[in-house]
């Protein structure tokens, strides 16, 4: 996305085992961005060991220890030629998450199908995204349905894989739900 004078970038960050959609943050590709998205994932994680595994963003080395001490953190880094991935490097960073387990591909399938679901996203395309604030109000209306509405092959959708719903939701429901009274109960998943 281009906003005040250059690209702004989709910091994303799922559970693996769920697809659930913890959080995202929008802006450069900075630490301060970073930060913003694992302040918002921090609160929906309970306290113990965390295990992190992301591509070669450095960001992610700097920021992850300062918001957890229990800590497994491992990168995959993609060399690429011509466009091509022709090797990966595995590293651990931090702790000691399994080598086996570092991948990306989980975070990588849900960006890409982020993109194809949101036509803001994609820089040539006629929705594309000129103002912050609507990205991130369209990020959040999909980090929703996502979480509670999309089932995915399991026939269940990631609140449900996580036990933060007994159903999928449907928009019959979302719009006869009462608000107020409910909030409480959502409050645990951190919207």
């Amino acid at each position: 996305m281009d906003g005040d004078g250059g690209d702004l970038w989709v910091y994303t960050c799922m559970r693996r085992k769920s697809y659930l959609l913890l959080g995202f943050s929008i802006g450069r590709w900075t630490q301060e961005t970073c930060k913003k998205m694992i302040t918002k994932v921090k609160d929906c994680l309970k306290d113990g060991k965390t295990t992190f595994y992301s591509d070669g963003n450095d960001d992610y080395l700097y920021v992850l220890p300062e918001f957890f001490q229990n800590l497994d953190y491992g990168q995959i880094v993609k060399i690429r030629e011509n466009s091509r991935v022709k090797d990966k490097v595995k590293r651990i960073q931090k702790g000691n998450p399994s080598s086996k387990r570092i991948e990306t591909y989980n975070i990588e399938n849900l960006n890409s199908i982020l993109r194809n679901h949101l036509s803001r996203l994609v820089r040539k395309g006629k929705g594309f995204t000129k103002i912050d604030f609507r990205l991130h109000d369209a990020l959040a209306l999909f980090r929703f349905i996502w979480n509670f509405i999309h089932p995915l092959k399991s026939k269940k959708t990631p609140a449900m894989i996580e036990g933060l719903s007994e159903q999928a939701w449907t928009w019959k429901i979302i719009t006869h739900i009462p608000i107020y009274p409910k909030l409480k109960d959502i409050g645990q998943f951190c919207y």
